[in-house]
């Protein structure tokens, strides 16, 4: 007789939710970043046309720098930089990205620099069981607009010694940062009341796998596992292959204490746990999932500032002093519906980018993306605007949607 692996014998209660817990939040000495970064992808002719999925596969050329290339159910392009030191992993994911831009130029495409789709209806290309079934769980129009007109950078940071220390830094500076950089203002073609109306489609989802993950902020990993017991079910995954969504509103918990057809294994708590999307998510690293898209040349800027303000702790101090400009409960919303016009937020994104420029250079750190750290808090955050307010107030004279243009001028400089 064949016995059960350890991913396919079933949970035994919530202590081993509370192991797997723990496990995601095992210190890890080093300070490696890893980048993920999502674009639009847009027909230059004719924006409001949908690029086929052939189409941009076709585009793709070999990178340089070594990052992975996946797609989203929308037809997003999604480019992971390989994991390392900071300032290698900004060069390595840069050169790529130049490539990219490159292909998609010389086939009439272009990035868009962009966290929602301004443009487009929601349509899906990619039809595999896990989004079959979720489309059906979180139904129109927000799912599908998450699932195909939403793009985002992911930051992920080791957790370091103090896994705690870096949790909740990232958490407690998530408003400013989401205000710092929203950039997602415009929806069928017109304003759509939000800076971010990215987090406004995240924000009108299931809040049990969408909230930010609260609880003692002592002892995360309890309440990770309170996360990932009370989260819905989204779908659960049939011997054949399929995955089938879950309808009636039942938990992990309902799954583990009452049973459905089986009992859940230890496999099918981890693939719950890639079905909940916290602003800060904890894989044994930090993904810090809270950020709109960027223009293709403002990304470093992003990754560089989370990094600064989460690992260094003279960084950290200041910045968390500044952050405290509203009540956890009503900043997200804020920051994501105003961004920097907001004053307290302005006043403390003004104190961390400072502090992060401050930062960079002791975390290894070149003049040339110190430079576009300081250039970026010069033209935006000085001014209390976010990126948004470009895509709300194109530059006049140009003729190219603002959040179309990739950045670069026709002698290929960055403009």
């Amino acid at each position: 007789m064949i016995g059960l692996t350890a991913e396919s014998a079933p949970l035994r209660g919530v202590s081993e939710v509370a192991d797997f817990a723990r496990r995601c939040f095992r210190p890890a000495a080093g300070d490696r970043v890893g980048i993920e970064l999502e674009f639009l992808v847009f027909d230059r002719t004719d924006p409001t046309r949908q690029v086929a999925l052939e189409r941009l596969e076709r585009a793709m050329p070999e990178l340089p720098g070594g990052s992975r290339v996946t797609f989203e159910p929308g037809g997003q392009l999604e480019l992971s930089g390989p994991a390392g030191p900071p300032a290698d992993a900004v060069t390595r994911l840069s050169a790529d990205v130049t490539a990219v831009q490159a292909a998609l130029r010389g086939e009439g495409l272009a990035l868009g620099g962009v966290g929602l789709d301004p443009v487009r209806p929601a349509r899906r290309q990619l039809r595999l069981p896990r989004y079959d079934a979720m489309a059906e769980f979180l139904g129109r129009p927000y799912g599908a607009l998450m699932m195909c007109s939403t793009a985002s950078i992911q930051v992920n940071l080791d957790l370091g010694e103090r896994p705690r220390t870096r949790w909740a830094r990232a958490h407690a500076l998530g408003p400013v940062l989401v205000a710092a950089f929203a950039n997602s203002p415009l929806s069928g073609g017109r304003p759509c009341g939000w800076m971010s109306g990215r987090q406004a489609v995240w924000k009108n989802l299931d809040p049990t796998r969408t909230a930010p993950v609260t609880g003692d902020g002592h002892d995360p990993a309890s309440a990770w596992a309170e996360y990932l017991l009370d989260a819905r079910l989204m779908l659960v995954h049939e011997p054949d292959g399929r995955c089938r969504p879950v309808r009636d509103g039942s938990t992990f918990r309902d799954w583990l204490e009452h049973g459905r057809d089986r009992p859940p294994t230890a496999e099918d708590l981890a693939y719950h746990a890639t079905t909940v999307f916290p602003p800060v998510r904890p894989r044994g690293w930090l993904e810090i999932r809270y950020f709109d898209a960027q223009h293709p040349y403002l990304w470093p800027v992003c990754a560089a500032v989370t990094h600064a303000l989460v690992t260094d702790d003279r960084a950290a101090d200041t910045a968390l002093a500044a952050a405290e400009v509203a009540e956890h409960r009503t900043a997200w919303d804020t920051a994501a519906r105003c961004g920097l016009s907001d004053p307290r937020l302005r006043r403390a994104a003004e104190t961390c980018f400072r502090a992060a420029l401050e930062a960079l250079p002791r975390l290894g750190a070149g003049p040339g993306l110190v430079g576009e750290v300081a250039a970026f808090a010069d033209r935006y955050v000085s001014a209390g605007r976010s990126p948004a307010a470009d895509l709300l107030d194109p530059t006049p004279g140009h003729t190219v949607p603002a959040w179309l243009n990739s950045g670069i001028n026709d002698e290929g400089r960055r403009q």
